[in-house]
């Protein structure tokens, strides 16, 4: 097949255009109406009472940290298997980040691996946990909340990889990946390859007023317009009985982490047809588990999974280097997700080492991520799946 077939890719049709140019042609290309329409579709489609739009997921992850407070110091604990920015979040805010294993079957953050470290370690050593919704598998927060209750931990949720994903509680419901109700805060991203593309971009998602209210200000170079919290007087402002409309203040150190508006009409148009989007995912999973079933070289794969948001498809193979080479040469561009971070030479430096977490590290041994995108047409599916057998045969 001539056409490259990437791992991902956007999709961005006449009615996202449309959205982009009339946002173009009129009176914000910042901080205007968009940004809080996309704010609340999100929200309304996360399941959420707040949302944050922000510059990117990194940006979102930073501004979690410093809205929950990380200081020099403090432990954090995630997991290996993800995008670097989910523990480098810990370290812009200066404190230690410490990597728990993976489930092998779920290659999502291991509970067991994260009990095993907060009961080695007195009360209060640690302060949070940053689970990742791997490849669009939603993290079961109900028991790692539990354990954040007994722990005295909070909990950011890195959702990057699966809006419309979701997990069903003890109880039988439908719990959405970034709904609030199990963490903290939630991020999600906007990347080109992520289900929901402005370009760049980020999402914050919580229930809680007072991180909602933070993140506006930390979002924004910690300045706030909101003259209940002002704390210079009327007279300094330069009032009489009232604080003027030019008046500002600068309360704490944030940063300009804000969206455009025409990224955000552009998500806003992406986010309209999100379950359309999500269903052809799940469709194309359901092809490659059905295709790959019990053939001699795959050692484990995503599956068919309810919930699964399926950002990435996942196998996991013997000669893992000669497929990815032989599928270039197919102009298949798969990727690998992700190399260990704990193996990262700057997290090396901390006294990471292999060996650390055997789980991750043989993984990645084998990992492999497959196309998965919903305009992947069925000729280029099967086309992927037959180059993959091949090759084995």
């Amino acid at each position: 097949m001539e056409k490259a077939i990437p791992y991902g890719r956007q999709n961005i049709t006449p009615e996202d255009i449309e959205a982009v140019i009339t946002t173009l042609q009129s009176d914000y290309l910042t901080q205007g109406p968009m940004i809080a329409a996309f704010e609340e579709a999100f929200a309304h489609y996360i399941g959420s009472r707040y949302a944050v739009a922000v510059a990117n997921g990194t940006a979102a992850l930073h501004l979690c940290a410093l809205a929950l407070e990380v200081t020099p110091g403090q432990k954090v604990i995630t997991t290996p298997i993800t995008f670097a920015a989910s523990a480098n979040c810990v370290r812009y805010c200066g404190g230690e980040v410490v990597f728990a294993d993976i489930d092998p079957e779920t290659y999502l953050i291991d509970y067991d691996s994260v009990k095993k470290l907060l009961e080695a370690s007195p009360q209060g050593t640690y302060q949070g946990i940053i689970p990742v919704d791997f490849a669009g598998r939603a993290v079961d927060l109900e028991k790692f909340k539990a354990l954040a209750a007994q722990y005295n931990l909070w909990i950011i949720e890195d959702s990057c990889h699966s809006p419309g994903g979701y997990f069903i509680d003890s109880e039988g419901n439908q719990q959405n990946c970034g709904n609030g109700a199990f963490a903290e805060l939630a991020i999600f991203s906007f990347h080109p390859v992520k289900h929901i593309a402005s370009g760049e971009g980020g999402m914050i998602t919580t229930n809680d007023k007072k991180l909602y209210d933070r993140l506006l200000q930390l979002r924004t170079h910690g300045i706030t317009k909101n003259d209940t919290l002002y704390t210079n007087s009327i007279e300094f402002a330069g009032g009489d009985t009232y604080y003027p409309g030019w008046y500002m203040e600068m309360q704490t150190l944030g940063f300009n982490y804000r969206l455009t508006d025409f990224q955000a009409a552009l998500g806003l148009s992406q986010l309209k047809r999100a379950d359309d989007g999500l269903g052809r995912r799940r469709a194309i999973a359901a092809q490659y588990e059905q295709a790959f079933k019990g053939l001699p070289f795959i050692k484990g794969q995503s599956g068919v999974v309810e919930g699964h948001a399926y950002h990435l498809y996942v196998i996991e193979v013997e000669d893992r280097l000669g497929l990815y080479n032989y599928l270039r040469t197919q102009n298949i561009f798969a990727q690998i997700h992700y190399i260990p971070c704990h193996l990262m030479p700057y997290y090396r430096q901390f006294g990471w080492k292999e060996g650390d977490k055997p789980f991750a590290e043989q993984y990645y041994k084998h990992c492999i991520s497959l196309p998965m995108y919903p305009t992947l047409t069925d000729e280029e599916l099967q086309f992927v799946i037959d180059t993959v057998i091949r090759y084995y045969s």
